[in-house]
């Protein structure tokens, strides 16, 4: 193996174990030994890949802010039907919720912070979006609303239980396991809450 490719290897291993504790146990907090400690290497490699835990942490972030562009991307530049195009933004976002669940967290406390914060849409993405929901609600497969209002319903059905999962699980009694089944159900539930039909 060269020299290169164990470095490389060494480099994702500790952004892995990073989006590990961060997205998936939710342990913001974690130190650069806490994240060499996982990824079972040197503390001091992680400043030798990255220079820092703030570098790193940006570099997951930005890795994660690509993840929630790309899935903005299916609304904003498929060809599909609406309700189509609703539905795999649907199912990516629970995917990545299931695979990340706290992800959304994260990404509002860095937001909240003034961190890392990007735009993720283009003015003229925006009105055609809003343009595509104007016609359904002409066509009666929509309740008619201000479009950005069922934007606010879609990302609220979507994001809230995922950004507020901790509290949820608490107040609700339910551990890990349920709480990913009731996100994994959402889907048709949160379409049919959207769609008159």
């Amino acid at each position: 193996m060269s020299n290169q490719t164990k470095k490389d290897q060494t480099q994702e291993l500790i952004k892995e174990t990073t989006k590990n504790l961060f997205f998936v146990k939710g342990k913001f907090d974690a130190t650069t030994q806490e994240i060499a400690d996982a990824a079972g290497v040197n503390r001091t490699l992680i400043n030798y890949y990255f220079r820092s835990r703030d570098n790193l942490i940006q570099i997951i972030f930005d890795e994660a802010h690509k993840v929630e562009h790309e899935k903005s991307e299916i609304i904003m530049n498929s060809d599909l039907p609406f309700k189509e195009k609703i539905s795999q933004f649907i199912e990516g976002s629970l995917s990545t919720s299931l695979q990340y669940p706290y992800l959304e967290t994260y990404i509002v406390s860095q937001i909240n912070k003034g961190n890392c914060h990007k735009k993720d849409i283009e003015e003229g993405e925006l009105e055609k979006l809003y343009k595509d929901i104007e016609t359904e609600m002409e066509l009666g497969n929509i309740e008619k609303m201000k479009p950005i209002q069922f934007v606010l319903n879609m990302i609220s059905l979507l994001v809230f239980p995922s950004a507020i999962r901790p509290l949820l699980m608490e107040n609700l009694m339910i551990g890990e396991e349920e709480f990913d089944k009731i996100i994994s159900e959402r889907k048709d539930i949160i379409l049919n809450m959207l769609f008159k039909k």
